[in-house]
This record gives structure tokens, sequence and C-alpha cells, in this order.
């Protein structure tokens, strides 16, 4: 096991505090602000451990509040809504400082079987004809010491992108993209823990495809931040394996862009669908 890896299985082992109320760590070396896939990731954790296994989560709903600390634990509490005949309804509340610094609602059920169509995996190279996404962004001309250092900071997921993205300004393009993603190292046979690192790996880049078409990056002259994040686990999969997550912005408006993300097996199966809006406001020229 990578240490990215075993880092990631460490933060999303939280620490039983109370009934229904547990506490997360973040990883070390973020000094500014928490990143919002480990709070979705840890939330998700929260959540599926006062439901029984019978039940997995196929929905949560989540809103971003205010910018989490990484220097402290983050308290999640877990309020059992509903336990019904078929579905389980619970929400978490996560709480830095005394306040509210994030909201999930998120919805299990048992398993059951129905109706079954999905939309078709665009036709894209296979990863392995693909270069890391980090080796691509070093090679970009003049980067701060500080940038490099982040772009080198090892992380738990592997990324291939279909088309290279800029961490500078860019030509604009269309608001789409596709990359091929998967842990940098084998995982236990724990469906819910997939799902929350798939949580994790899902807010990772979906954002910055609202920019994508204003020839703008997230380390662009704009303020962004995650406002909102919600997702659906359609099949079963493992985080582990090669996954393409394709992304697309619909719209933009209100200093905020909209994303939304399919994500699919090698093999062409539907296994998670995302949706975002986000904060992309232009900064004044000086």
């Amino acid at each position: 096991m990578t240490a990215p890896t075993a880092e990631s299985l460490a933060f999303l082992d939280l620490e039983k505090v109370e009934e229904n109320i547990y506490r997360g760590l973040s990883p070390p070396g973020r000094i500014q602000r928490v990143f919002g896939g480990q709070v979705l990731g840890q939330a998700l954790v929260a959540a599926t451990r006062t439901v029984g296994p019978e039940r997995p989560c196929h929905s949560f709903h989540a809103y971003f509040l205010r910018a989490g600390d990484p220097q402290v634990p983050i308290l999640y509490e877990v309020d059992r809504s509903r336990d019904g005949g078929s579905f389980t309804a619970r929400r978490v509340v996560a709480i830095q400082h005394g306040q509210q610094i994030f909201i999930m609602a998120a919805s299990f059920q048992i398993l059951e079987t129905g109706f079954d169509h999905q939309s078709a995996m665009p036709d894209v190279p296979p990863p392995e004809a693909l270069e890391d996404g980090q080796a691509v962004l070093l090679r970009e001309p003049d980067l701060p010491e500080i940038v490099r250092e982040w772009i080198l900071r090892p992380r738990p997921f592997e990324a291939r992108p279909v088309i290279a993205r800029r961490l500078a300004d860019r030509p604009p393009r269309a608001p789409q993209d596709s990359i091929w993603i998967r842990m940098r190292g084998p995982l236990p046979d724990n469906a819910s823990l997939h799902r929350a690192l798939l949580a994790y790996a899902s807010d990772m880049s979906l954002l910055d495809t609202s920019l994508l078409p204003h020839g703008k990056s997230i380390f662009s002259d704009v303020q962004v931040a995650s406002l909102d994040h919600a997702m659906w686990f359609h099949r079963p999969f493992r985080a582990d394996e090669w996954l393409l997550y394709v992304q697309d912005s619909p719209s933009a408006s209100g200093a905020r862009g909209f994303n939304r993300g399919a994500i699919y097996t090698r093999e062409g199966v539907l296994i998670a669908s995302v949706a975002q809006e986000g904060l992309i406001r232009p900064r004044p020229a000086n």
C-alpha cells in the first residue's frame, strides 16, 4: 500500500466520540483550508457508521458553509432522520470552532432489482495511452516554487487527463473533459470505503471545468470555492481500478459555475453521477 493510500484510509477512519458523533482529522501538509473532498468522504463515513451494511448509500446532497481549518479536528454529528422499510435517511453536520462548516443529507437503500439502463461512455484513449497529470503540469514554464511544491505533493489518486489542463490562463475551449482516475494502491474489499474515496475524488477537478470556456483556471485571477455537491451511486465499482470521470459545465452565471460528472468503469459501466455548483468570482483588476 502506498503512503498516500494509507494516509487516505487513516483520515477516513473516524474516531467515535459519542453515540452519533465522530471526529475526523486532516492530512498533514494542508495550511490554508480543508479540501472539500475530504469533508465529503468523512461525512459519508460518519453517516454510514450508523446504517447496517445491507443498506449501501445510493446518494448524498451536501453544502459547504464555511472554509474548514486543517489544523483542528472536525466533529461530525449524525442525525438518524428515518429508518424505513427500504430506505434510510441520515443528516450530517460538520462542526469546527463551534460553527457549522458543512451539512450533508444521505440516503441508503436495501439492494433491489428493477429497470436498468445507462448512458454510453464516450470513446476516449485508455489510461495506458495517457500521461500522468502531475508530470504534465511539471513541464509548464516558469512555475513558482510554491506551485511546484503543490504539484509534487503526494496524492492518493492518480489522474490521467485526456486533454491536459494548464494551471495558468489558457486558450478557451468547450467546457467538457474526461479524466481517468484510480487510487495509487490496492484497497480492502469494503464497498462503503470505495464510495467514500470516490466522493473524495469527485471534488478534485469538477469546478475547474466551468472555467474552461473563459480561458481561466483555479489558479487564475478568480476566487473559487465549492458551494454544494451531490452524488449518486448507481452500480458496484472499485476505486483502485481505473475509472473515467467525464465532466461538463452546461452553465455559468451570477459568479457561479454549474458542473456535472459521470463516472464509468473502463468496461463502460456507469457507476456514479455528480453535480456541483461553485463560486467562480472574477477578481477585480488592480
